[in-house]
C-alpha cells in the first residue's frame, strides 16, 4: 500500500512538471511567434512581430527569418552563415569568424573594417564598430577622419608610490597612449639627468603596447640604496605637447626598519607592522606618498 501510494505521488509530480514545460513552451512560442529553432517554424505573421529596441549594431533575422531581433556586438559568440541557430547572427559591419585560439575555438562577431578612426568627441576607436556602438548612445556622434585622432600624450597607468628595504629591486612602470606617438623619458626630482644617465644600478626599458598607439615604459633600480629615495617623474612628449606623472620612492635601511615599524618580506620590499608607528605615520595618496616620517 505504502509503494502504491509513493508512485501515484511521483507520477503526479511528474505530470505537474510536465505541464509546467508546456505552459512555459507555449507562452514563450506566443511572445515570439516566429522565433523557434529551424524545424519548429510556424507560418510567417510579421504583423504579430514586435521590434526590438536597444539594439547597438543593427537588427538581424530571427531563426525562423521571419522577425528581426538584435545583432551581436563584437567579441559575442555567433552562428556561421545566415541562419540564426542558437547564439545568433552578428549586427552590421561585422562578421562571424572563428577565434583565434585553435580549432576548438568558438566563432565571434569580428568588425570588418580593423582600422581606427577618429571621432568627432576626439577620441580614438579601434574600428568602425566600436564607433557606431558609441554612437547608439550618443547620436550626434559622427566620423571626423579616418585614423587616429592627433592628440597630446595621455598618461594612461602612472607609475605608483612604493616602500622597499635596501638591496632590493623595484620597478616603476609608465603606460603611455599618444599619436604621434611618444617619447618617454625618467627623471628624478633634484637631479638635471634623463635616466639612467651613467648610474650602473638603474636602467630604462620602453616597448609598444599593450594597445596601438600606445607605448610602456619601465624604470628598474637593482640593489636600491637609500639614496635613491625621492620623486621619480615620467615624462610623456609628442608634435603637440606633454604629460607626466610621478611617484615617491622610499628605501630603508635595516635599522630604519627596525626602529620604525617596518618588516622586510622575501621579495626585498617592506610594509608597516600593523598597529606599529609607521603604520601610523605613512599616508598613501594617488600619485605620491605622504611619509610623514621622513618629511
Amino acid at each position: 500500500m505504502a509503494l502504491l501510494c509513493l508512485c501515484s505521488r511521483s507520477e503526479s509530480r511528474y505530470r505537474r512538471i510536465n505541464m509546467r514545460t508546456l505552459v512555459l513552451l507555449c507562452l514563450w512560442l506566443s511572445l515570439r511567434p516566429c522565433g523557434a529553432p529551424p524545424g519548429l517554424c510556424g507560418p510567417c505573421q510579421p504583423d504579430r512581430c514586435s521590434l526590438p529596441g536597444g539594439c547597438r549594431a543593427g537588427l538581424v533575422p530571427d531563426s525562423c527569418s521571419c522577425c528581426l531581433e538584435c545583432g551581436n556586438l563584437e567579441g559575442q559568440p555567433c552562428d556561421p552563415g545566415n541562419r540564426s541557430v542558437f547564439y545568433g547572427l552578428c549586427g552590421s559591419g561585422l562578421r562571424c569568424q572563428a577565434g583565434g585560439g585553435g580549432e576548438d575555438e568558438e566563432e565571434e562577431c569580428v568588425c570588418e573594417e580593423q582600422e581606427p578612426v577618429c571621432g568627432s568627441d576626439g577620441r580614438t576607436y579601434m574600428n568602425m564598430c566600436q564607433l557606431r556602438e558609441a554612437v547608439f548612445s550618443t547620436p550626434e556622434l559622427h566620423t571626423a577622419g579616418r585614423g587616429p585622432c592627433r592628440t597630446v600624450p595621455v598618461i594612461k597607468v602612472p607609475p605608483r608610490s612604493q616602500v622597499n628595504g635596501s638591496g632590493s629591486s623595484l620597478i616603476f612602470l609608465c603606460e603611455v597612449f599618444a599619436f604621434p606617438m611618444a617619447m618617454v623619458e625618467w627623471t628624478k626630482e633634484g637631479r638635471d639627468v634623463v635616466l639612467p644617465g651613467d648610474d650602473p644600478h638603474i636602467s630604462v626599458q620602453s616597448r609598444g603596447g599593450p594597445l596601438k598607439f600606445e607605448l610602456s615604459s619601465w624604470l628598474q633600480i637593482e640593489g636600491a640604496e637609500t639614496g635613491d629615495s625621492g620623486t621619480y617623474r615620467c615624462t610623456a612628449r609628442n608634435d603637440l605637447g606633454a604629460a607626466s606623472a610621478s611617484a615617491v620612492l622610499g628605501v630603508l635601511g635595516l635599522l630604519s626598519q627596525r626602529s620604525s615599524g617596518f618588516q622586510e618580506s622575501k621579495s626585498g620590499s617592506v610594509r608597516p607592522v600593523s598597529g606599529g608607528p609607521a603604520a601610523q605615520n605613512i599616508t598613501l595618496k594617488a600619485q605620491y606618498f605622504v611619509f610623514e616620517m621622513w618629511f
